[in-house]
């Protein structure tokens, strides 16, 4: 089932909802503290963990194909390394389009296939709050533009766990417009003085071969909707139509015959994202065109330095 996010998460501050919610948030906080933490046991992999505290939309994907880019230029042999969701296949289809990658319904058992297979580095996408592994380097991901939502734990919030635990962190990942950057930046700091800020924004890799001149109707099923649609007008795309539908959406035949008819009524072109791709029928998407996109890191030497440290501590 394909669920979109509640609204009221994403308020400056919690309403009556999410005060209702309360005694189910502070339920799960308590079965939480009960959960026991396993090391894994000393191997050569190394292990790079891209996780973060508010659900969905913070390019986890995007920062661990980045940083298995940097691990592949410095000759480290590093894969992917992700749990196995039946709902997240585009995910999974992306990060095989650009590495090796180890799937399981255990993380730990991926790893140990990684392992196995000679790898030095396993870069897991997603995996922060699992307590079984004790990653060697991690990194907490947000979304400027919705950074923590409302400041509560799901079900309340859009948060795994709450923004304090920042402080047994080293590394955030900023994600996005820079309009709430400084802001951010210093709460983050508030919190932990001696945390690493990293910052990074998408950019479009075949934004040339869409004419600017045209109108078009954006869709996508990602985490978050409202980046996607705010790059692609920061790169004079005139979007006249778009339509949000939940993460990890599993599209119909209805869906894509709706989106061309609607695409037909405005005269548009039809535009979506490289995940959403993954997700369509191929024999359905007849001019459905996708944005392959990246992270441009804006200090990426401080990225490179970050990461290289795994191999300082053998």
């Amino acid at each position: 089932m394909n669920l979109k996010k509640p609204k009221f998460w994403d308020k400056k501050k919690p309403n009556a909802l999410a005060y209702l919610l309360l005694p189910v948030t502070f339920l799960l906080k308590f079965i939480k503290l009960f959960e026991k933490k396993s090391k894994i046991e000393k191997s050569k992999v190394k292990t790079i963990c891209v996780g973060n505290f508010y659900i969905g939309g913070t390019g986890k994907t995007s920062l661990s194909i980045k940083i298995a880019e940097i691990l592949s230029k410095k000759k480290i042999k590093a894969c992917f390394v992700k749990k196995f969701y039946s709902t997240q296949f585009d995910e999974q289809k992306l990060l095989e389009s650009r590495g090796k990658l180890f799937t399981s319904t255990k993380r730990i058992d991926a790893i140990n296939l990684a392992k196995n297979d000679g790898f030095e580095v396993a870069i897991l996408d997603d995996g922060l709050q699992d307590n079984s592994i004790n990653y060697d380097l991690s990194f907490v991901c947000f979304n400027n533009l919705n950074w923590i939502g409302n400041g509560l734990t799901i079900p309340s919030g859009p948060l795994r766990e709450s923004i304090n635990n920042l402080k047994k962190y080293q590394n955030v990942f900023l994600n996005g417009n820079s309009e709430n950057l400084d802001k951010i930046k210093k709460h983050i700091y508030k919190i932990n003085s001696n945390i690493n800020i990293h910052i990074g924004k998408y950019v479009p890799l075949n934004i040339d071969k869409f004419n600017k001149e045209k109108n078009y109707l954006a869709f996508s099923g990602i985490g978050n909707h409202e980046t996607f649609i705010s790059m692609l007008r920061d790169f004079k795309l005139n979007i006249i139509k778009n339509i949000e539908f939940p993460d990890h959406y599993k599209y119909t035949n209805y869906d894509i015959n709706k989106i061309m008819k609607i695409s037909n009524d405005l005269n548009c072109e039809i535009i979506t994202t490289e995940k959403d791709f993954f997700r369509l029928d191929k024999k359905k998407i007849g001019k459905i065109n996708f944005i392959k996109s990246e992270l441009k890191i804006l200090n990426e030497d401080k990225l490179i330095s970050t990461i290289l440290k795994i191999n300082e501590n053998n």
